[in-house]
């Protein structure tokens, strides 16, 4: 399958094969979106790797792969906890550092 994402303001065509690693963002107001659709959509063209950051009640992000034409969990690094994830490449985290603390009106 061949997947494009363009950007009229930006001119940017990217091809899936080119793609290594999805990043989402879960957004309030489009959590099904984000959670549902768009990784059918990424596993569909063939993009190994998806990581799904969560905000609801802490930061976490959720590490998939590939396998059998959907995503599987394979990690889910906490707030507070540095996690190391290795493909598709080296990289830790601690997600509390992602977010910024909810302001109190």
């Amino acid at each position: 399958m061949s997947w494009r994402r363009r950007s009229s303001r930006f001119g940017v065509s990217i091809d899936a094969e080119a793609v290594q690693l999805i990043v989402e963002l879960v957004s309030p107001g489009n959590k099904t979106m984000d959670r549902t659709f768009k990784p059918m959509l990424y596993a569909e063209a063939g993009i190994e790797h998806y990581w799904r950051l969560e905000s609801d009640q802490a930061p976490r992000l959720i590490v998939s792969e590939l396998a059998g034409g959907r995503y599987v969990e394979k990690t889910i690094a906490l707030p507070g906890v540095t996690t190391r994830i290795e493909m598709p490449f080296l990289f830790e985290i601690d997600p509390a550092g992602l977010t910024q603390p909810k302001r109190q009106a």
